[in-house]
């Protein structure tokens, strides 16, 4: 960050910031989005809807990587912001060097562990027969590329605690239009491998990507660079401190959707499971560019934090918060008004999609909340309270959900799978509110 993009972030109005850096986040975010949405899309209008709900019960699983990037890529966007903020080139200085010994670490243990165990990941979402067989094939190729994809995804973050939204978002846009040329040519050319063809599209995008950001780092970055790799014992405190209730967030919403795949299986057979897996793409390209909102808080939130410039920051949640509110209407309102062209586009049979949509509208039915939910948990993590962001992802999506998702179903049948997460994230809304409006009252009261 130069001290121009500083003097923003601590001066200029937090409605102009939104736009600046948020906008370009959302682009870049839902360019992210479109890796797991074309991937659904092509699978199921060319190989079929067993082929796209194979990918789509293999997709929760590789929120290992997302898991992992996410911790490595928040944590170090938090600790980046705040040295800013507190003119601490020292700390700036070992970042990279850390983020990338701990990507190594984690993206080894994840490559090897996830080519052999992907038949038993497969069996804990209630996967069978073709799909099942098909999802085995998909994950394996997919967890050859981890390295790439913790790379690219923890560093683009660190981009965007540095501000640099625009550049962030280029090498993720680069990387999505490679994803989205690449397959429908391999999945044709592949023949009887073509679902190895929808994963290898995806991995090869995730190199170019790697490559075009390793050069970043170390040839054009005037404030971050790659230094000496290795571990460095207070970030990394700090790293873990910060972003492992983002990571948490990311590997129990792999649970969440292991435990909605595994009931719209048990209780709904293989249609319930094939619509559960469309809705999930929709939803997953949904909630997506609420993240890159909240990227676009986050430097402004850590940096005014570490310059203690309180009221800014009450100012700033304020005006993301109710952009988060409009850029969630605007995915919500199509998705209630429109459900059976959306589905349609995956390759879903219409006698499907005519006795699921009810059930759709219901899983989207407290969506355009969603944007404020996010910002309070990004709040929490730009200011180092990572306890807190903990708390409100372990009730919403452990917690509250895991038990719900178990006994409602046996009351009210398939209905509940449906309404079991609407229900949960709206009273969670309440309490993150609750919980973010009164640490914005504290702040600065020592004073």
């Amino acid at each position: 960050m130069n001290q121009d993009m500083k003097e923003q972030l601590l001066s200029k109005r937090p409605i102009a910031l939104l736009f600046q850096l948020s906008v370009p986040a959302v682009i870049g975010m839902i360019v992210i989005g479109l890796y797991p949405l074309m991937d659904g899309i092509f699978a199921g209008k060319i190989m079929g809807q067993v082929a796209m709900t194979a990918c789509g019960v293999a997709a929760p699983l590789t929120f290992f990587n997302s898991g992992i990037s996410t911790l490595l890529g928040v944590g170090s966007a938090s600790v980046l912001s705040r040295a800013i903020g507190k003119g601490d080139k020292k700390t700036v200085d070992k970042i990279m060097g850390n983020l990338i010994f701990w990507v190594i670490v984690f993206s080894t243990i994840i490559t090897v562990g996830g080519i052999i165990l992907a038949p038993h990941f497969l069996d804990m979402v209630g996967a069978t027969g073709e799909i099942k067989a098909y999802g085995i094939r998909y994950l394996r190729v997919i967890f050859i590329g981890s390295l790439f994809v913790n790379f690219t995804q923890s560093a683009n973050m660190v981009m965007r605690g540095e501000g640099l939204m625009k550049k962030a978002m280029m090498i993720m846009g680069l990387g999505a239009l490679l994803n989205i040329i690449l397959d429908p040519i391999l999945m044709i050319l592949m023949g009887e491998y073509a679902i190895e063809g929808v994963a290898l599209a995806t991995i090869t995008a995730q190199l170019v990507q790697a490559i075009v950001t390793l050069h970043y780092f170390l040839k054009k970055s005037k404030v971050v660079k790659i230094r000496q790799i290795k571990s460095d014992t207070e970030i990394k405190k700090e790293m873990f401190g910060v972003g492992s209730s983002a990571m948490m967030m990311q590997l129990l919403f792999m649970i969440q959707q292991i435990m909605l795949y595994k009931m719209a299986f048990k209780y709904g057979g293989d249609n319930n499971g094939i619509l559960m897996a469309a809705s999930l793409r929709v939803y997953g390209f949904s909630f997506i560019p609420l993240w890159g909102m909240s990227q676009g808080l986050q430097p402004v939130v850590g940096t005014n934090f570490g310059a203690k410039q309180f009221n800014r920051i009450r100012q700033a949640v304020r005006v993301f918060s109710v952009g988060g509110l409009v850029l969630a209407g605007i995915f919500w309102i199509p998705s209630l008004l429109f459900p059976s062209q959306i589905l349609s586009l995956f390759g879903v049979e219409a006698s499907i999609i005519a006795q699921g949509v009810g059930n759709f509208r219901l899983f989207y039915s407290v969506f355009i909340l969603y944007g404020v939910m996010v910002m309070t948990i990004t709040f929490f993590q730009s200011i180092g309270d990572g306890k807190k962001a903990g708390v409100i992802v372990m009730l919403r999506q452990l917690f509250l959900f895991v038990p719900a998702m178990i006994l409602l179903p046996m009351v009210f049948g398939i209905k509940a799978v449906w309404f079991t997460q609407p229900l949960i994230d709206f009273i969670m809304i309440l309490v993150g509110l609750f919980m973010m409006l009164g640490e914005l009252k504290k702040l600065g009261s020592e004073k």
